[in-house]
């Protein structure tokens, strides 16, 4: 009985083609992405490449994917979200496959993989809103929460798995095979993507590409809930994402060991799927305020962290913010697609995606030198409590508790 009752919603979900594409393409392109930045580390530390040349590498790709955000909100809102993800998979295919092809033929330099990382950031940015605004089109309004968790367990299944082969290959066959297979991944995407063929016209007279941006503003401004859990997010991303996965290696090398921060990782990544699942079946009645503060359970692991518990403990911190990362994201996905006008969904979506993802790279710049003036555990301190106290102010927003 148990597996008949896990199967059924699987089968049931899958039978709609639109999202069975969009499930597979989703999934295909997160394993090749999660493979690739492995690969892609190798290659340059190949040819020679300092570690500051890898985080030119790998900078140029992160500046351009949040840059090219707003725009891909722009296009998937004013034209087909299929056609806008069949075009960037094409692009990211190409581009990857480039970087493959000069790695293994032992071309590569850095000055070559530079506007190739380029290209692949900007096709990334422009697929995101795409992505996201497309699920709503692809299955009936009762099935939307289940679309949400199960593309959201695919995602990080697909993350985990690719991180794992990433490894694999770069050290039994290098790494240049690697990113061949991201390239194949975007490939096999495409005609995925193309295959979705979802009723969409986009609303209102042609505007330019500012008058976009300033209606999408206007949406994503519109709903304190909205604002609110991204500036949340901004704080809880430049302490959690950013700070922390800067120190905690630190910390590890200096006492519980590189294996074990392994394992840490692992457990927030399972921690994910655990609360994706949880997010399936249980449909509170104020789901957002639960969501909200479920994220707070981030805050555990960065404490522990600073306490310098064990690892079996600090295992199940970070399962457990793995569990709230999880649960927040289908209820902030379904939130999202049932509350904003679908002709506006994917600007919307940029404007969170830019808003929460901005703050990473600042609060990573950050950790080194703060930690280097007031050390390690102060710093992690400061963090606890910012998350705390960034997801209390949310919490108390008034349509956050009603929603």
């Amino acid at each position: 009985m148990n597996a008949n009752v896990a199967v059924s919603p699987l089968r049931h979900i899958l039978r709609y083609t639109p999202f069975r594409n969009l499930f597979l393409a989703r999934f295909l392109t997160v394993l090749g992405n999660s493979v690739a930045p492995v690969a892609l580390a190798f290659a340059v530390l190949d040819i020679g490449g300092t570690a500051a040349d890898l985080g030119l590498v790998v900078a140029a790709r992160s500046v351009f994917n949040v840059a090219f955000l707003l725009f891909g909100g722009v296009l998937a809102d004013r034209y087909s979200r299929s056609l806008v993800l069949f075009s960037s998979s094409a692009v990211a295919a190409c581009s990857q496959g480039v970087v493959a092809w000069l790695v293994l033929s032992g071309m590569a330099t850095i000055p070559l993989l530079l506007p190739l990382s380029m290209i692949n950031g900007a096709a990334a940015g422009i697929a995101l809103p795409a992505s996201s605004a497309l699920v709503p089109q692809t299955v009936p309004a009762q099935r939307l929460r289940q679309a949400n968790a199960f593309i959201q367990v695919g995602v990080y299944v697909g993350t985990v798995l690719g991180a794992s082969l990433g490894g694999v290959m770069t050290s039994a066959i290098g790494p240049g095979w690697g990113l061949a297979v991201d390239a194949l991944g975007f490939a096999i995407a495409a005609p995925l993507y193309f295959c979705i063929r979802t009723p969409y016209q986009p609303a209102g007279a042609p505007a330019t590409l500012w008058q976009d941006l300033r209606d999408g503003w206007r949406e994503f401004t519109a709903r304190a809930w909205v604002w609110a859990v991204v500036a949340q997010f901004a704080v809880v991303n430049a302490a959690f994402t950013g700070m922390v996965m800067v120190l905690g290696p630190v910390i590890a090398d200096t006492t519980f060991g590189r294996a074990s921060w392994g394992l840490m990782i692992a457990a927030q990544s399972v921690g994910l799927i655990i609360g994706s699942c949880i997010a399936l079946s249980w449909r509170p009645r104020r789901a957002m305020f639960i969501g909200v503060m479920m994220v707070a359970f981030c805050a555990v692991p960065i404490l522990l962290l600073a306490s310098g518990a064990a690892t079996p403990v600090l295992m199940g911190g970070f399962c457990l913010a793995g569990i709230g990362f999880g649960h927040f994201g289908v209820v902030w996905a379904h939130a999202l697609q049932t509350h904003i006008p679908r002709e506006k969904l994917a600007r919307v979506y940029a404007y969170d995606a830019m808003g929460s993802f901005i703050a990473i790279p600042l609060g990573e710049l950050a950790a080194g030198p703060l930690a280097m003036h007031f050390g390690n555990a102060r710093v992690l301190w400061v963090c606890t409590g910012a998350v705390m106290i960034a997801s209390a102010i949310t919490s108390r927003i008034r349509t956050v508790r009603q929603l």
